[in-house]
C-alpha cells in the first residue's frame, strides 16, 4: 500500500528547506551581533502587520505569480525559458502604448485593449525562442537569454527616442489615460486590479495543465519527449503553444505593473521580475498552487526586508 505522507512529503520538504534557511540566516544575524528575534519580528510585521502592510505584500507578488506561472508552464513542457523578462519588458511596453494612444476610448474597453496588447506581443515574443526550439531544436537558454536583452534594450530605445518625453529625469513614456489605471482595491496602497487577474490566471492554468489535452501533451513531452513522438503527439506545435502561453503570462505581469503600479513605460522598471519567476517556479515545484503561495511568500520576504533592513 502506498504510504498516506507521500503526496505530502515534496511540501514538507519545502517548508523544512524554507525554515532552515531562515534559521541559518537568523544564526549568522545573531553572531553579527544583531538580534535576530527582532529583526524577523519586524519583517513579519512588515508584510502582515496592518492590512496596508498586507496590501503591499500582494503588490509585491502579483507579477511574481504571473512570471511565476509563466516559467513552470514552460518547465512542464521540459522547456527551460529563462526569457519571460523579455516578454515582460515587450509587454508592457505595447500595454503603455496603447494607453496613451488611445485616450478617447472608456475606461473598460482601454483596459482590456491594454492587457490584450502586452498578453499578444508578449506571447509573440515567446514564440521566437519557441519557433527556433521546434523547428531548428536551437537551445531555448541561449536564445531566451539573448532575446531578453533585445527586448531590454529595444524597448530603453523606443522610450529614449521614438517615444521620448520631454522634461523628464528618466527614460519613460507619455503617462496612460487616466480610465487606463487600475482601481486600487486597498485605500492608501497600490494593491490593484491586477492581483484578482493574477488569481484567475492561477485558476486557469491549473485547469489547462490538469483537464485539458494539451496539459496532458505538456506532461507526456515534458517527462518522455522521445515517446511522446513515437505516440504522434504534435511535438513541435505543442512547444509553439506552450511557449505563446508563457510569453503571454510575462506579458500580463508587464501590462499589470504599467497599468496598476507605474501608469506609464518606465526604463528598467521590472528589477528582474522574469528571473524571480524561476525561483518562484522551482520553490512552488512546478505547480501553479505552489506558485502562488511560493510568490506570496517571496512577496512577504521582499516587502518586509527593506523595512527590516532600515530598523534593525
Amino acid at each position: 500500500r502506498e504510504h498516506p505522507m507521500k503526496h505530502f512529503a515534496p511540501t514538507i520538504r519545502t517548508v523544512l528547506t524554507i525554515l532552515l534557511a531562515l534559521l541559518v540566516g537568523g544564526i549568522i544575524m545573531q553572531l553579527s551581533g544583531k538580534d535576530a528575534l527582532n529583526a524577523y519580528g519586524v519583517l513579519l510585521n512588515s508584510a502582515f502587520g496592518n492590512p496596508r502592510a498586507i496590501a503591499n505584500t500582494l503588490l509585491t507578488a502579483t507579477p511574481l505569480i504571473f512570471t511565476g506561472l509563466a516559467t513552470l508552464i514552460a518547465f512542464r513542457a521540459g522547456i527551460f525559458n529563462v526569457g519571460v523578462e523579455g516578454s515582460l519588458y515587450v509587454g508592457a511596453f505595447a500595454a503603455a502604448w496603447v494607453g496613451f494612444t488611445f485616450t478617447g476610448l472608456p475606461a473598460l474597453l482601454l483596459i482590456v485593449l491594454c492587457f490584450s496588447a502586452g498578453a499578444l506581443v508578449g506571447g509573440l515574443w515567446g514564440l521566437i525562442p519557441g519557433y527556433l526550439k521546434a523547428r531548428l531544436r536551437v537551445d531555448e537558454i541561449v536564445t531566451t537569454i539573448m532575446l531578453n536583452y533585445v527586448a531590454i534594450l529595444f524597448t530603453d530605445y523606443l522610450v529614449t527616442g521614438p517615444f521620448f518625453v520631454p522634461g523628464m529625469s528618466n527614460a519613460m513614456s507619455a503617462q496612460v489615460a487616466e480610465q487606463a489605471q487600475l482601481p486600487r482595491l486597498v485605500e492608501r496602497a497600490q494593491l490593484n486590479a491586477s492581483f484578482i487577474l493574477a488569481l484567475v490566471a492561477v485558476i486557469v492554468v491549473a485547469w489547462l495543465l490538469r483537464r485539458t489535452t494539451l496539459g496532458y501533451e505538456v506532461k507526456t513531452i515534458g517527462s518522455n519527449p522521445l515517446f511522446a513522438r513515437w505516440m504522434g503527439m504534435p511535438v513541435a506545435r505543442t512547444i509553439l503553444l506552450v511557449m505563446f502561453i508563457s510569453g503571454l503570462l510575462g506579458g500580463l505581469a508587464g501590462a499589470g505593473q504599467v497599468l496598476g503600479v507605474h501608469y506609464r513605460f518606465v526604463s528598467g522598471f521590472s528589477r528582474g521580475l522574469g528571473f524571480d519567476g524561476i525561483v518562484v517556479a522551482l520553490l512552488g515545484r512546478n505547480s501553479p498552487l505552489g506558485a502562488l503561495l511560493a510568490a506570496l511568500f517571496l512577496g512577504a520576504l521582499r516587502n518586509g526586508s527593506s523595512t527590516m533592513e532600515m530598523f534593525t
